[in-house]
């Protein structure tokens, strides 16, 4: 593989030579900016080898550098020759740094507009001005240069009916249309594959654990879409389906549509769109107006139907769940310790007994011990993968993509008996959860603003983890969704009732053992004795927490009650749905403390 790596940054070199450009920026991300990416846009793996789901890569004539996040610090070794490349941080030395600090003043540096965003493009143009020439490619030569590129999956579109949404497509559209015509614009580029699927009521398969088409549309303020999408993988009813004023126009035609809109105000968002859409917007004459997706706030906040949708797969996947972990147990109890593959594949198996089930909604995280330390680990990535060891944990996150809703959802097991420095840090990111489960919040609340109550237990031993504590789901769509999330990070969104969040505190000790425990939350409004009504969350996962871990003297009387309440909940939920061992299993997990 290296060989064949080594020829492909041969052949980019080469193209840069005749090209006359002195620096090639390529980024993992493809034309649409998803966090998912379709094996015939996966540019960056085919270059590097690198297939990590975040990374970029700078190839000079001389040089060549790869750059990863903390996830795949230990990947990026193993799949990346460094013999080809050196390995550097994605935040802490950006691709844009190293080139200034490696690639000579006044050097040309090529990057396809497609793959970045407007406000990031503006952040490189502010950062290279006066010293590097940027140049903007229309055609990105990986294309040219991939012969055995996989073809597009191409998949026919799935018509979800009213009954699963909710909401028709024609009053979303005019929904939509008039917060267009109310931030002064005409139209709005919808690039966002997800909105897209929301706003026309509509599924598909081109990405895998995203059930979405690879499409673009075009929204007018009065509710008309131009949606930019092969015909052939409509189906007859579309038409009918999507109601009056869609026009559905060859991919080719979206270029067309978008020079015909001179000297109209058109909305783009700066963060989700393509720097493409707006080079090409304004060579066209149009002003743009930097505004976020119109659809993120409404396809977050779930309608009735959506949350039924929401609740009722949560108890499909806890069958599933339930069956895994009586398996697991029953299989650990004999001695029989599997690796990391074949856990993974037997819950997949599980969740696959149900009909409902179209994917999973990412690719299962299954960690064995020390491997669960690394908070997003992937088994897939490994020579060989770990195996389960007594007197450890297990870390297992997962998730399906079910026709009526989506799931995730982390457990960490216990395998043998675990040490007394695992059940400490379980039961303070347990209390981290149950302090989110229990949170009560005005309207107006931001995430970051509830994040404490995650990490207050951990912080007082001087703990904490590196990532968010909750992010948003969609309804049978990104198992990450917008725009709202509880970090650290300082968005500037309300939660707001009908958003579902994940509540995923945890902790890792490198090399040693990592845990999380993960639920979905629904943000619902709580009537109270004072003036107005409060926001609060609705625990929507129903799958036991693993009691063994507990220390239940560092627990209060009120986390102790959360927890028997949940459990309780989880049993009435799950025990006319199981049956035999797996019954008597789910009893005895759910059992008071």
């Amino acid at each position: 593989m290296h060989e064949t790596i080594n020829h492909r940054i041969a052949a980019i070199r080469k193209w840069m030579e005749q090209q006359n450009i002195d620096a090639f920026y390529l980024p993992h991300e493809d034309e649409f900016l998803g966090e998912y990416v379709p094996a015939h846009n996966e540019r960056l793996a085919w270059l590097t080898g690198f297939t990590g789901s975040a990374g970029a890569a700078v190839i000079t004539q001389t040089q060549a550098a790869m750059f990863v996040d903390g996830r795949y610090t230990v990947q990026v070794t193993k799949q990346v020759p460094n013999t080809l490349f050196e390995y550097r941080h994605l935040i802490e030395e950006p691709a844009l740094e190293w080139i200034k600090q490696h690639v000579t003043l006044g050097a040309k540096v090529a990057l396809d507009p497609r793959m970045h965003s407007c406000a990031w493009l503006e952040q490189a143009q502010e950062r290279l001005a006066g010293q590097y020439t940027l140049t903007l490619l229309n055609d990105n030569p990986i294309d040219a240069l991939w012969q055995d590129r996989p073809q597009p999956l191409g998949s026919m579109a799935r018509l979800m009916p009213l009954s699963s949404v909710g909401q028709s497509s024609e009053s979303k559209r005019i929904e939509i249309g008039r917060a267009i015509a109310n931030l002064g614009a005409d139209s709005a580029v919808i690039t966002a594959l997800d909105s897209i699927c929301w706003l026309l009521n509509i599924r598909g398969l081109d990405v895998p654990r995203l059930p979405v088409l690879l499409s673009h549309a075009l929204l007018h303020k009065n509710g008309d879409v131009d949606f930019f999408i092969e015909a052939d993988r409509l189906p007859a009813e579309f038409a009918e389906h999507a109601g009056p004023g869609v026009r559905v126009m060859a991919p080719e035609q979206l270029s067309v549509q978008l020079q015909k809109l001179t000297n109209t105000h058109v909305l783009l968002d700066p963060n989700g769109s393509s720097a493409w859409f707006k080079l090409t917007l304004q060579n066209a004459g149009a002003l743009v107006i930097a505004s976020a997706d119109p659809c993120l706030m409404p396809k977050a906040t779930k309608n009735e139907v959506e949350i039924a949708g929401m609740k009722a797969c949560h108890i499909t996947d806890g069958v599933a769940m339930v069956k895994f972990l009586s398996w697991l147990d029953n299989e650990v109890a004999h001695n029989r310790l599997h690796d990391e593959a074949t856990l993974a594949d037997t819950l997949e198996t599980f969740r696959r007994q149900d009909e409902a089930l179209v994917d999973l909604s990412f690719d299962t995280i299954s960690a064995a011990g020390s491997n669960a330390a690394m908070c997003h680990y992937n088994h897939i990535n490994q020579a060989v993968p770990g195996q389960l060891a007594l007197n450890t944990l297990y870390l297992v996150d997962s998730g399906g993509q079910y026709t009526n809703g989506t799931t995730d959802i982390t457990r960490t097991i216990a395998i043998g008996e675990p040490t007394a420095a695992m059940k400490t840090q379980f039961t303070l990111a347990l209390k981290g959860h149950i302090g989110i489960a229990t949170a009560r919040f005005p309207k107006g609340t931001r995430g970051y603003q509830l994040d404490t109550l995650a990490r207050q237990h951990l912080w007082a031993q001087g703990y904490d983890y590196d990532h968010g504590t909750g992010h948003g789901v969609g309804h049978f769509l990104s198992v990450h969704e917008g725009p709202a999330s509880i970090s650290k990070r300082q968005i500037d969104v309300p939660l707001a009732k009908g958003m579902v969040l994940s509540n995923e505190p945890g902790y890792y000790r490198a090399d040693h053992f990592g845990i999380r425990i993960e639920n979905l939350e629904l943000v619902v409004e709580k009537e109270t004795l004072g003036d107005f009504p409060i926001l609060t969350f609705e625990s929507l996962t129903r799958c036991p927490i693993d009691k063994r871990n507990v220390v239940v003297d560092l627990l209060s009387t009120d986390e102790v009650q959360w927890l028997n309440d949940y459990h309780q909940l989880v049993w009435s939920s799950l025990e006319h749905l199981v049956e035999g061992d797996t019954k008597a299993w789910l009893r005895e997990a759910t059992l008071p403390l």
